[in-house]
């Protein structure tokens, strides 16, 4: 048996199904995984938190692209990116007529603290226009355009982790389907994009698997599986 490697994993894509749903069969995975597991994804920290709350494991986890990492072993909360700069290009979008498209409670953005996401059904050129004039980029990952900094991505929130675990980067295997996760690819030892990924995702992981979604992420950790 292969010795089981730190695991860092995406969400929406990767343990979900086409309607992004968690597939139940990555629960048993993620509990008994023996290495640690950093829960990483562009969703605000609220919802990879809670999904490590009632897996009832370590909360561990990278959100917002990197802009928010939480180490629950050494307390250490840390946020990176500027959020302001952020919430300005929301501003002067919607000043454009357009809307961020998420309704008036909005709860994509509401515990937002270092990015901005817009609808995919709202105009893409003048949000990357206004993102490029305040030094901000928008991110694709096929659930939502995320305006965030390109200090920040999850390589660096995964390296952020490893600091404060005393662990190497490149001991990791890193598990997801999306550009976003393409620079964890980089920095983990082992990278693996689910065949549903996209191509900079596919182009940067070192292999690709044959099922999408939550199969691939099984497909992904079998040789591991004890």
């Amino acid at each position: 048996m292969t010795q089981t490697p730190p695991l860092l994993v995406d969400i929406d894509g990767t343990l979900t199904d086409e309607s992004r749903a968690i597939d139940p069969r990555v629960f048993p995975v993620l509990r008994e995984w023996p290495e640690p597991v950093v829960i990483a994804t562009g969703k605000a920290m609220p919802f990879p938190i809670a999904l490590c709350e009632f897996l009832s494991i370590e909360r561990t986890v990278v959100a917002e692209n990197g802009g928010v990492v939480f180490v629950e072993a050494t307390d250490e909360l840390q946020f990176e990116g500027d959020h302001e700069a952020s919430l300005a290009v929301a501003e002067a979008y919607r000043e454009l007529g357009h809307e961020l498209g998420f309704g008036s409670v909005d709860l994509a953005n509401r515990w937002r603290e270092t990015e901005v996401v817009v609808s995919l059904d709202q105009p893409l050129e003048p949000l990357e226009r206004l993102a490029a004039e305040y030094g901000l980029v928008v991110l694709d990952t096929g659930f939502a355009y995320h305006v965030t900094d390109p200090s920040v991505d999850k390589g660096t929130g995964l390296e952020a982790v490893c600091a404060e675990l005393g662990l190497d980067p490149a001991s990791f295997l890193a598990v997801g389907d999306s550009e976003n996760d393409a620079e964890a690819f980089e920095v983990a030892g082992e990278s693996v994009a689910v065949a549903n990924a996209d191509a900079t995702a596919k182009a940067r992981a070192d292999r690709v698997t044959e099922a999408g979604y939550a199969d691939g992420f099984l497909e992904a950790v079998a040789p591991y599986r004890r």
